[in-house]
């Protein structure tokens, strides 16, 4: 079954109640903490322990699952603080990005290693360790994904594709047909959409507004049509960034856009 959540960052200028209670207002399934420092702590790691009564309380009031936590990083302690605060507050998988840089042949080795150690450190906790191919960084297209996958035995270990990273990596593949490459490990998507102009630039998404779904050029409902045919449970959240100082209506809109148009894929694909 595909669920659909949002990514509390989009709501990085308000606080945690306000964005779950319009994250449930426009109709999501559940939510994505996000734990990132210095970009939006609404799960603030070196405390979490602190935090668990509300955010269940939360999640409750809201009628919404805890679908996964973004913490992005990679240092050992601050994992381990978040593979330990998922598994209290009953989140199923970690999502971070890969570091290094792309071609850097030894970034590539050192990242692998390190996430095949820290897979197995989340299996212990009953957490999914995810990690997306992202621009810029030792994983960053299919190829070096698959190599991954390769590379990273612990079942701890899952894919999370983010289509957008994808679709503006310098070889300009299609998300599509990376999904379908890569679908055996997958266990988390983020989702948004991105303008046909920065296809294949390995630049940035664009404004928050223009990363609503179905707003740009990628073939989201291609990428929603391979989720269903796999067959598979996954979360599907929305990650929309750079909306900090955006007016909570503005937010909310970019929230409701994109799941009327993720859900409206699903129904055409007899998955709702």
């Amino acid at each position: 079954m595909i669920k659909l959540g949002a990514n509390t960052v989009l709501f990085a200028g308000f606080d945690l109640d306000t964005a779950m209670r319009y994250i449930a207002a426009a109709g999501y399934d559940g939510v994505e903490l996000s734990a990132i420092k210095g970009m939006c702590e609404h799960l603030v790691l070196d405390d979490f322990r602190n935090q668990v009564a509300d955010i269940k309380g939360l999640a409750e009031k809201y009628e919404l699952e805890l679908l996964a936590m973004e913490e992005t990083g990679l240092e050992e302690e601050r994992l381990g603080l978040a593979f330990e605060a998922a598994a209290a507050l009953g989140i199923p998988v970690v999502n971070v990005g890969p570091g290094g840089k792309t071609g850097v042949q030894e970034d590539f080795d050192r990242q692998t290693e390190l996430l095949q150690k820290m897979a197995e450190r989340a299996a212990g906790f009953g957490v999914t360790l995810c990690v997306k191919a992202h621009v810029g960084q030792s994983i960053h297209d299919t190829p070096t994904t698959l190599a991954a996958m390769e590379r990273i035995s612990s079942k701890g270990f899952g894919v999370d594709m983010d289509p957008s990273h994808i679709f503006r990596a310098a070889a300009g593949e299609n998300p599509v047909e990376a999904l379908q490459a890569v679908i055996s490990r997958v266990a988390h998507v983020h989702i948004r959409d991105c303008r046909q102009d920065l296809r294949a630039t390995a630049g940035p998404p664009g404004p928050p507004q223009e990363q609503a779904c179905g707003r740009g050029g990628i073939d989201l409902f291609g990428y929603i049509r391979v989720l269903c045919e796999a067959d598979i449970d996954v979360a599907v959240n929305l990650e929309v960034i750079g909306a900090r100082d955006y007016e909570l209506a503005q937010v909310a809109t970019i929230a409701a856009e994109s799941r009327g148009y993720l859900n409206a894929c699903l129904r055409a694909c007899g998955a709702r």
